[in-house]
């Protein structure tokens, strides 16, 4: 029964006292003068009322029902229900069941409800705070046994531990609130923030300096961007997934550096550090993909006067497509590889004090900014064949899942562009370090 309807009688007369729910989320009462007061609470969303009577129908009503939208109501007139009526357990399961359970355990309204949705949201993440603090705690703590034991590791100081767990979670906070990252953008970043910072302050820095551009220019023209993006969102708001595929491989090279070296800062030479300085390398190449990728795709797609060229087939296709490439969009690779770069170099230059011994450090600017280059090529290739774009002729976007209206352009729908990310982070993380030592120069 639709939301209009009211409770009748045997012979269709309406009760003097009764309650009608008119249309969908409104409750209204019916008092003859004189009439017992009673207490409506309604819900405040379509079709959903509750009602508690506090007062008797009076003699010579007929036994009201209250119709709250197409059989969802919660409250109804005592004299519904006959002496031996079947339809109490099917209420009360109706009401376990309800989304209203909460209002009718702890009468609130619906603000008071999403305060308290609020209130456990924000528990749930003290508790995973506290959870992320003791886990650093352990790794510290592990971290000066084994130094103790072995003798050959290097402890986490107490002031790298807690510079490692404050500015990170700065850091993640103010993302969140920028829409930056949600809610397990801003988790994973955490985590993702910490090893990296424990473990070489150069990491962390090329980490910053890739997570504030990549932010800055995601809302740079977001105008534009909104009309030729289909899965564009308001800052950005990266999730766990995003930040995984972004940051995954560089934690796991942050923790097999500290294996192997233990936290702390050295110098990038082959002929002494060949290992650490391979990791370093490796790190630092797959921060500087995701980089290089990022300002392409954010630059090119927005400044390019020429339209953008499929890699694979060099045709012209619509600005949005994956695999396509622009002059803007690949010189845009390099700057945002060799920003990275610098961010380590300097970092470098400031923690590491026996430079003057060592191999030069110039040449990680000349390695940010190849692998930003390559890495936005490898990722356009990757998505030009295994990653699916067609132009839906409703929306005039360009979409990468197909749609009924939707013309194929290129790329088959085997990588979705999290995944496409992960393994261009992976290729440069694994090649790019290997060529940078035949021409590194020796100490």
């Amino acid at each position: 029964m639709r939301g209009e309807a009211a409770g009748r009688d045997g012979g269709g007369a309406r009760g003097p006292g009764e309650q009608v729910g008119a249309g969908p989320g409104r409750c209204e009462s019916l008092r003859p003068p004189g009439a017992a007061q009673r207490s409506p609470a309604c819900a405040g969303r379509a079709g959903r009322c509750s009602l508690s009577m506090s007062a008797s129908v009076p003699h010579g009503s007929a036994p009201g029902a209250v119709r709250a939208g197409p059989g969802r109501g919660s409250g109804r007139a005592g004299g519904e229900r006959g002496e031996g009526g079947g339809g109490g357990v099917a209420d009360a399961l109706r009401l376990v069941f309800s989304h209203q359970v909460l209002s009718f355990l702890l009468p609130m309204s619906y603000n008071q409800e999403d305060f308290f949705r609020e209130y456990l949201k924000m528990m749930a993440n003290m508790v995973i705070l506290n959870l992320l603090i003791c886990i650093s705690l352990a790794f510290w703590i592990v971290s000066m046994t084994a130094s103790t034991y072995y003798g050959t590791l290097r402890p986490i100081s107490p002031w790298r531990w807690l510079f490692s767990v404050l500015v990170p979670l700065i850091i993640t906070t103010q993302g969140f609130k920028k829409k930056s990252l949600d809610h397990s953008g801003a988790l994973g970043g955490l985590v993702v923030g910490f090893i990296l910072t424990v473990a070489n302050y150069s990491f962390f820095s090329s980490l910053f300096v890739f997570f504030v551009t990549s932010s800055k220019l995601t809302k740079w023209k977001k105008d534009i961007k909104k009309k030729i993006d289909s899965e564009y969102k308001e800052g950005g708001q990266r999730n766990w997934v995003q930040v995984f595929c972004n940051g995954g491989v560089p934690t796991e090279l942050a923790l097999l550096y500290m294996i192997e070296n233990g936290p702390g800062e050295i110098p990038i030479d082959f002929s002494k550090e060949y290992t650490a300085s391979w990791m370093c390398l490796s790190l630092l190449g797959a921060l500087a993909c995701s980089a290089g990728d990022t300002w392409a795709s954010e630059i090119g797609s927005v400044i390019s006067k020429s339209k953008p060229r499929l890699i694979t087939t060099w045709e012209q296709v619509p600005v949005g497509t994956n695999g396509a490439v622009t002059l803007v969009g690949l010189i845009a690779s390099l700057l945002g590889g060799m920003t990275v770069g610098i961010a380590y170099f300097i970092t470098q230059l400031i923690f590491v004090t026996d430079l003057e011994i060592s191999a030069p450090q110039w040449p990680i600017i000349v390695f940010g900014a190849a692998a930003g280059l390559l890495g936005s090529i490898v990722d356009s290739y990757l998505g030009a064949t295994m990653q699916y774009s067609g132009f839906d002729q409703t929306i005039g976007m360009v979409v990468n899942h197909q749609t009924k209206d939707s013309k194929h352009i290129s790329g088959k729908p085997i990588l979705d562009n999290n995944a496409v990310n992960l393994f261009s982070s992976v290729i440069i993380a694994l090649m790019l370090p290997g060529t940078a030592w035949f021409f590194w120069p020796r100490g």
